[in-house]
């Protein structure tokens, strides 16, 4: 299948292609569906790194669609990985409900970094949803011993049994009902923040709320921009 333009620009990006093969895959709840991989060389090509991400190819009604997941569980010895799909309407979540073992899918990695904050803040500040909850697992494994606050968005009640992996002594994990996420992150954030240039703050939401709270973390709050890691995960309709 071609990439299309979106494929030659990421080509002209030095993006790395692979083809991955599924190994199974399993229902984490009616919302959330989790696909085993080998990796195509991946891992051993390009290493790994907490939060690391792919683009992954698909077929949308005949022209190719690429969505990106963070890697979860990568072993880079045995070439395998996971990844976890948050379930909607979609070529994405069609196909990974649809998912068997020996399929394979194309994949593109352009893009993906990360830096562990130093020095690391005295607690992170974590916000983002069931599109983001892989990422969100990985960065908290970066120091394990870290405090963190996580405000996490939620739509429906399944999102609150998705697999997070939180230590209850640690992690405080608030779950925010979508239309109250900006506004319970505006009121509770300055007082968990102490001094803001010591602060680490990681965004990742859809693309509008992203943008809105990083706004406010980098203006409001005034937290230094290389304090702050923000992304948009998805555009909502």
């Amino acid at each position: 299948m071609g990439h299309g333009w979106e494929g030659v620009v990421l080509k002209l990006f030095r993006g790395k292609d692979f083809v991955f093969t599924v190994t199974g895959a399993e229902q984490v709840t009616e919302r959330y569906r989790r696909v085993h991989f080998t990796d195509g060389g991946l891992l051993e090509a390009i290493g790994v790194h907490p939060t690391m991400w792919v683009r992954l190819w698909f077929d949308n009604a005949g022209k190719p669609y690429q969505r990106a997941y963070t890697l979860v569980d990568p072993d880079v010895g045995a070439g395998t990985f996971s990844l976890e799909f948050a379930l909607h309407d979609g070529c994405a979540s069609d196909w990974s409900r649809k998912a068997q073992p020996g399929d394979t899918i194309e994949a593109t990695v352009q893009g993906t970094g990360f830096e562990v904050p130093d020095p690391l803040p005295a607690r992170m500040l974590v916000i983002g949803d069931p599109a983001s909850l892989p990422a969100i697992n990985s960065l908290l494994a970066v120091a394990p011993k870290l405090p963190a606050t996580i405000w996490f968005e939620t739509s429906h009640d399944a999102d609150h049994s998705l697999p997070f992996r939180i230590s209850p002594e640690r992690h405080e994990l608030r779950a925010i009902p979508r239309p109250e996420l900006v506004a319970s992150v505006k009121a509770d954030l300055p007082k968990l923040l102490g001094e803001a240039s010591g602060a680490y703050v990681w965004i990742a939401c859809d693309t509008a709320t992203t943008r809105a709270l990083t706004t406010y973390v980098l203006k409001d709050v005034a937290v230094p921009k290389h304090r702050v890691k923000a992304l948009g995960y998805w555009k909502a309709a």
